[in-house]
């Protein structure tokens, strides 16, 4: 049995099909003739456009309008100016193969992604490797894996998926696939999820231990491999695989169902996007609304600070599709471990503790004043809820909202309508913010606690190094009193507060949380139905109970033991 990370859940049987990605070996070639190389890559580049633009259509009408948006993410690196540039001055300067130039100008856009703290951002490294190694292939006339011909029931089982590869994958054959690489983030996860393809990622030695022709069992809600099985545990894995598909369906009754425990306590389930077209997979999973509109990829994805109007217009298409359901915008957070090639920033010793989302929104007003501009413009088109992110004093906040009732008060005096009700709060992430909640909480309309930085700032640990990894506890009871303390703050001053980190959708976590009084959850879309069954099956004032004990245990152990003992 190997393990892994459960990106698309479900259990499935079938045989593996080992997906053998051609290796290229790329080579240092000088002396070339710059204009003959150019056109090597030129031509490489058109013949990867259109196969992109086939793999769309092709998967048209079996992909969401969210994932085929890939593809169009896709098309802009391959028509990326900057890109053709790099790879044309390399050949004419240095004299070089193209393949060569590419390879070197590829692998510095795909280490500055990878080097971001978002494991969203560093998801993105893997289209531009999608993208690039495609035109290697041209160029060098290596024959490209076609998944679409597979044939018979099968686990596909390969060092990574690409979103490419998945968009081949015939729902009626491939059954599952595991894969060496990726996190539930990755693009080739999030169209396993759409799908609805059980897929586990991130299994270390699966190309090596698998062989093809294999029988598996994909348990793609534990994370587990199992390799060439006894017929009694096929058989006990077929009833489980039975029961999985028997529990989604129930699932989906509750769709348009409240949010709202047995003793009659509502909750508020909403989802995290990252682009408007995410929103189509939050109607779809029946979320109460957006809790965390994450704005940097508008920068990310441009290859200039995008405009007032470019803004506007990408928020009024979330506004609009979700009214008059709350949308939670949080303003730019970018800066030390999130770089943009356009908007240089000195490095840093330690870049997450650092010159980074609200320190340089302040620093650059100019930026700032863009941003809030365009929001408040969107806010006549639904209910829009502003959030600043990294905040660490009360003045930071001031200050900050201070430059948002100007720039609201600009657009009234230039007679620009928008929404009445727009509420200005702000992220709790740091622990300082934190412990001074009941103050902040007289001048932030609402708090949302992102548990991801919280964590690793209360306890000191990088969430992004192994070796402290273990100190990565969501249910330790430091944590929880730090949680209970914002929320409490909030709760004061007649304010709610949410939840918008990872820990906000993990069901063993829901229990306590709603205990510990928090008013909203956002969580990916996909796990809303699951959040609202917990919701729903749970006695509030039980749960405040168990908040209690939770907070008077001593190790995060005991915290989830007492959860697994009260909730069954």
């Amino acid at each position: 049995m190997l393990k892994g990370i459960a990106a698309s859940s479900g259990i499935t049987i079938a045989k593996a099909y080992k997906l053998e990605t051609p290796e290229i070996i790329i080579e240092k070639k000088e002396g070339c003739d710059p204009a003959a190389e150019y056109a090597r890559f030129e031509a490489a580049l058109e013949q990867s456009k259109q196969d992109i633009q086939h793999i769309k259509e092709a998967a048209t009408g079996r992909l969401s309008d969210e994932e085929l948006a890939i593809f169009d993410a896709h098309l802009m690196v391959a028509e990326d100016p900057a890109m053709a540039s790099e790879v044309k001055m390399m050949c004419e300067n240095e004299k070089v193969n193209c393949d060569y130039a590419l390879d070197k100008v590829a692998g510095n856009y795909i280490a500055m992604f990878e080097s971001l703290d978002d494991e969203y951002m560093r998801e993105r490294a893997a289209d531009i490797r999608d993208v690039t190694t495609r035109i290697k292939y041209h160029i060098l006339g290596v024959k490209i894996a076609d998944l679409s011909l597979i044939d018979e029931e099968s686990i596909v089982v390969a060092h990574d998926l690409t979103p490419s590869d998945t968009a081949q994958l015939n729902k009626k054959y491939t059954k599952g696939f595991a894969t060496e690489v990726g996190g539930r983030t990755s693009h080739s996860a999030i169209m396993a999820r759409s799908l609805e393809i059980p897929a586990i990622v991130g299994i270390e030695h699966v190309m090596s231990e698998v062989k093809h022709g294999d029988t598996l069992i994909l348990d793609a809600i534990k994370g587990e491999l199992l390799i060439n099985p006894d017929e009694a545990t096929i058989a006990e894995y077929q009833k489980k695989a039975e029961a999985y598909r028997e529990e989604v369906e129930a699932l989906k009754v509750l769709k348009d169902a409240k949010s709202c425990t047995t003793d009659g306590h509502k909750v508020l389930l909403v989802a995290n996007i990252g682009t408007p077209n995410d929103v189509e997979g939050v109607i779809a999973n029946g979320a109460e609304g957006v809790g965390l509109y994450r704005t940097e990829f508008l920068y990310m994805n441009a290859q200039a600070l995008p405009t007032e109007e470019e803004q506007y217009q990408a928020y009024k298409k979330v506004l609009e599709a979700m009214n008059p359901k709350p949308v939670v915008v949080r303003t730019l957070d970018i800066g030390g471990d999130k770089k943009l090639p356009y908007l240089p920033i000195d490095p840093e010793m330690n870049p997450f503790l650092g010159y980074r989302a609200i320190r340089l929104c302040l620093d650059r007003k100019d930026i700032f004043r863009t941003q809030l501009r365009a929001l408040i413009r969107a806010s006549a088109y639904g209910k829009l809820e502003i959030m600043f992110p990294m905040i660490a004093t009360l003045g930071e906040f001031r200050e900050a909202k201070k430059v948002f009732e100007e720039e609201k008060a600009k657009l009234v005096a230039e007679g620009v309508k928008i929404g009445e009700d727009i509420e200005v709060g702000m992220m709790v992430e740091i622990p300082a913010a934190a412990v001074l909640a009941d103050q902040f909480a007289k001048e932030a309309d609402f708090f949302s606690i992102g548990t991801n930085d919280l964590i690793q700032y209360s306890m000191a640990a990088d969430r992004m190094s192994e070796k402290v990894s273990y100190l990565y506890q969501p249910f330790n009871p430091s944590i929880l009193k730090l949680i209970k303390m914002t929320i409490d703050g909030a709760h004061k001053e007649g304010k709610w507060c949410g939840m918008c980190g990872e820990m906000a959708g993990e069901p063993d976590a829901i229990s306590v949380l709603m205990g510990l009084g928090l008013d909203e959850f956002s969580m990916s879309a996909t796990s809303v139905l699951r959040a609202r069954k917990v919701a729903n099956s749970v006695c509030y004032e039980e749960m405040k109970k168990l908040a209690d004990k939770a907070l008077q245990c001593c190790t995060a152990e005991e915290v989830l033991d007492l959860i697994h003992a009260t909730v069954k």
